[in-house]
């Protein structure tokens, strides 16, 4: 995105790269770039190309179990001595093998897995631009969609195809070179996806502009861009989770680490995402914590904040948000030493499948993390340092988050998420292949193009009155995006980048005052921003 300065001042957009926090400089420092050392630069760059390599080295086989340290399968008796069968988990607690120092080096940095802003193609790439979509069914008579754009290659000025084919099994996605006065048939295009070579009847494609809300949707059903995490306090010697959510409050570590977590937010009159809580009558509580991470909003559910009954030994109404979220932070009061006695059998609920035990100790300010999952769960990043402790509190917060989102996108991809998720995409694609293929006032709106023709000619219609469709389809596009991007939902979201909403375009300021004519800037890291000049050179402007 461009960057803009004015008499006002220098503002920037924000990276979309790195965090999409981006904290309100103060007085700043100006740096010449001769005076950043170039030790310091050298050591960047070599700790990003180590971190790329420690995460991929960590998805390759037998180096799983080395890098992850000790991934052992829980002997798993619930609380009365029993079996309880069926679930059984894994912990990862950075114990080594003893060579995983020399092999991987340090602890590789916290990076998000699958982000969405490279995953959700059809917003990025499709929505607000002219494209191509049609609605068909395979060989098995099974309906499916499909989504052609033209689009640039990295900016390089080279033109590709993007498709998107829509099926119940999940979206496929592929990339295909676009030959000068050669375009690609919709045939061509299907063959690169596997099993639609062979269709007997060729897809219609779909000119009404309401089927860019119904592709958005099916999209949205890869996963949240928002999240909600369980906190659970549990004091020393507590067992099960009736136990831990009869905690009425919490130890002052404790609520220092929910500090740490988020903001405390007001729940009545909350406009932002509430991860199902109650914001009009304080039904869940009057408080909780709100935080927001490279665009993603995420709710806590804390146990301490959530409504205490004194005659509800099972503490229902806690149970009912916390038992029901994927993730589950459970924090251990007395330090680590209290950690061993935590078993995730003792749980009840079926629905969680990670928990990140967390301990507190004061004597040197370090927390310690020990992460539970089921078994089903694919392994997932970032991978515990050796020890597994954290000196530094933000930055033991950055890597918490990273392994709860990291760790939530890998449940969805296990046998039980999978068959929810194709089930309700069967529902949906079903739903919509009924819809287009028998309204009446959407059949209209198929084209009844030979199944041969070329991806852009257009329509044999007035050329007139497709320029008005293709501007209103278009015009459509551009404000569901729009107003996708406004309600935090969108998986670039610049609106939901702090506590305040802000309109996407709206700029910020990064310097009050420069004295110099700026010919472009551009951001860099968190908290710095290059300037170059018309006279003066280049400059890096640092926040103290």
């Amino acid at each position: 995105p461009p960057r803009a300065a004015s008499a006002a001042g220098v503002t920037a957009a924000r990276d979309r790269s790195r965090s999409l926090c981006v904290e309100r400089l103060g007085l700043a420092t100006l740096l010449h770039p001769a005076a950043i050392p170039v030790r310091e630069l050298n050591r960047r760059r070599a700790s990003s190309a180590l971190s790329s390599s420690n995460d991929l080295i960590s998805r390759r086989g037998v180096f799983s179990r080395r890098h992850y340290g000790s991934v052992e399968l829980l002997p798993q008796l619930d609380a009365s001595g029993q079996d309880p069968g069926g679930r059984r988990f894994r912990i990862e607690n950075g114990d080594s093998l003893g060579e995983k120092e020399e092999i991987f080096g340090s602890p590789c940095t916290p990076v998000l897995e699958n982000p969405e802003f490279q995953t959700r193609w059809y917003f990025k790439y499709f929505l607000g631009k002219l494209h191509q979509n049609y609605v068909g069914s395979d060989v098995d008579k099974f309906p499916f969609f499909l989504s052609v754009v033209l689009t640039d290659a990295n900016h390089q000025c080279v033109p590709q195809y993007r498709a998107i084919l829509w099926r119940k099994t999940g979206a496929q996605k592929i990339l295909l070179p676009h030959t000068p006065h050669k375009p690609m048939t919709v045939k061509q295009i299907l063959s690169n996806f596997p099993a639609m070579d062979k269709l007997e009847k060729g897809p219609k494609e779909i000119f009404s502009p309401e089927i860019q809300k119904d592709l958005l949707l099916l999209e949205e059903q890869e996963g949240s861009v928002n999240f909600k995490f369980g906190v659970l306090y549990t004091k020393p010697s507590q067992l099960t989770d009736d136990e831990m959510l009869s905690n009425e409050n919490g130890s002052e570590e404790f609520n220092q680490f929910i500090s740490l977590l988020g903001n405390r937010v007001r729940l009545k009159g909350w406009d932002k995402y509430r991860g199902g809580l109650d914001v009009k009558g304080d039904m869940t509580g009057e408080y909780s914590v709100y935080t927001i991470y490279e665009g993603h909003e995420i709710m806590f559910h804390v146990s301490t904040m959530l409504p205490y009954s004194k005659d509800n030994r099972q503490q229902v109404e806690r149970k009912r948000h916390i038992g029901n979220d994927i993730v589950n932070i459970v924090y251990v009061d007395g330090g680590a030493t209290q950690m061993s006695q935590f078993n995730p059998a003792f749980i009840k609920s079926q629905f969680t499948h990670v928990f990140a035990l967390v301990a507190y100790d004061s004597t040197d300010n370090s927390y310690k993390l020990v992460v539970y999952s089921e078994e089903s769960v694919p392994l997932f990043g970032p991978s515990l340092p050796c020890p597994p402790v954290f000196k530094v509190p933000q930055e033991f917060r950055e890597f918490l988050i990273v392994k709860m989102i990291n760790g939530e996108k890998a449940t969805f991809n296990t046998p039980t998420f999978a068959k929810k998720r194709e089930r309700t995409l069967d529902m949906l694609i079903k739903d919509l292949y009924s819809d287009y293929m028998s309204d009446s006032s959407k059949v209209a709106m198929l084209n009844r193009r030979a199944f041969s023709d070329v991806l852009p000619d257009p329509p044999r219609s007035s050329r007139r009155k497709e320029e008005a469709r293709q501007v209103e389809f278009v015009r459509i596009g551009q404000a569901l995006k729009l107003d996708t991007i406004v309600k935090g939902d969108a998986p670039t979201s610049l609106a939901t980048t702090g506590l305040f909403k802000r309109a996407p375009w709206e700029p910020q300021c990064f310097y009050p005052d420069f004295g110099h004519d700026i010919v472009c800037g551009d951001s860099w890291a968190d908290s710095r921003l290059v300037i170059s000049t018309d006279n003066s050179g280049v400059f890096v402007i640092e926040g103290k």
